[in-house]
């Protein structure tokens, strides 16, 4: 699997990222377990996890596997502090003391002295940008964080970020397919101008745009799930499904998947350094490992671009 550098920094990540957010609830240790070695053997290396996926579960179960499954040299590591969603509801503290609480316990649960990327998972407008920002730089001033970036930031946040804080940010998180194309108006130039990698969450629309709901939302599925169909269906309605359509038609015409066409339309995107992919199941990945991302025909990107422009 292709490296790439993230932003205008040293660090490198695989073009595909595995993604945990299930870990810990949809996706048991077991699975997990499986989903690491198969993602690895696969020449993946960056692992995205955060301390707010089930409370805590998701980093457990990955620290559980560091030693067991995976040496911790064999991986990059980025996890998230900032958010919780205490009884479901999505709490935002970036201050000093409960970034750099959440980061010692993220170091805990993952038994490791460090991580290689450290984000604010979201804009605070409670807490001065400086504090914030003063957590990531002493978290990488004393080597508990390789490199810090910034996650779910609107362009001028990201842009104000990165030209106040005193270490370099490298990264921005963001959704970005061609279901959620909004990151293109102000957040990937601000990105660009600023030197972050954009590591795109979500990439293939929410697990929409490998077309499994085109017939109705199957049984086992997210939109099936009642703690995660609310994820989902925003996706669902009309024009979302009118672009999944075509995704899938220009895959058939390609001898492609809707994932392989998806994932090689983003992949190509200027700025994009990786794109985390959330597989819940060993067999959902090994189907997005057997894609090998490819520039699309220029005429097929600019239809598939034209049909979900503005969305």
């Amino acid at each position: 699997m292709q490296q790439r550098y993230v932003g205008n920094s040293g660090l490198r990540v695989s073009a595909l990222s595995l993604g945990t957010r299930s870990w810990g609830g949809e996706t048991d240790e077991q699975d997990a377990s499986e989903l690491l070695r198969t993602f690895l053997d696969a020449g993946g290396r960056h692992v995205d996890t955060s301390a707010s996926y089930a409370g805590g579960g998701s980093e457990a179960i990955l620290g559980s596997l560091l030693g067991d499954v995976v040496s911790r040299t064999e991986i990059s590591i980025s996890t998230k502090a900032g958010m919780t969603t205490p009884d479901g509801r999505r709490a935002v503290d970036t201050s000093r003391n409960a970034m750099l609480t959440g980061l010692d316990a993220s170091l805990a649960r993952l038994g490791t002295e460090y991580v290689d990327l450290w984000f604010a998972e979201a804009w605070d407008g409670n807490v001065p940008l400086d504090e914030t920002l003063a957590a990531l730089e002493f978290a990488v001033r004393t080597g508990r964080a390789r490199y810090a970036g910034i996650s779910n930031f609107r362009g001028w946040q990201a842009a104000k970020a990165a030209a106040t804080s005193s270490v370099p940010l490298v990264a921005a998180q963001a959704e970005y397919s061609f279901l959620q194309r909004t990151a293109e108006a102000e957040l990937i130039p601000a990105a660009e101008d600023a030197g972050l990698g954009l590591m795109a969450w979500a990439p293939l629309g929410r697990g929409v745009l490998t077309g499994k709901y085109r017939g109705g939302i199957p049984a086992g599925s997210r939109g099936a799930s009642a703690s995660e169909s609310a994820y989902v269906e925003p996706y669902l309605e009309e024009k979302p499904s009118r672009i999944v359509d075509a995704v899938c038609m220009a895959a058939n015409g390609l001898g492609r998947t809707p994932q392989d066409v998806s994932l090689s339309w983003l992949l190509s995107q200027q700025g994009v350094a990786t794109a985390i992919v959330g597989a819940r199941t060993p067999v959902q990945l090994k189907e997005l490992l057997d894609v090998q991302p490819a520039p699309l025909p220029p005429q097929i990107a600019r239809a598939l671009e034209d049909v979900s422009a503005a969305f």
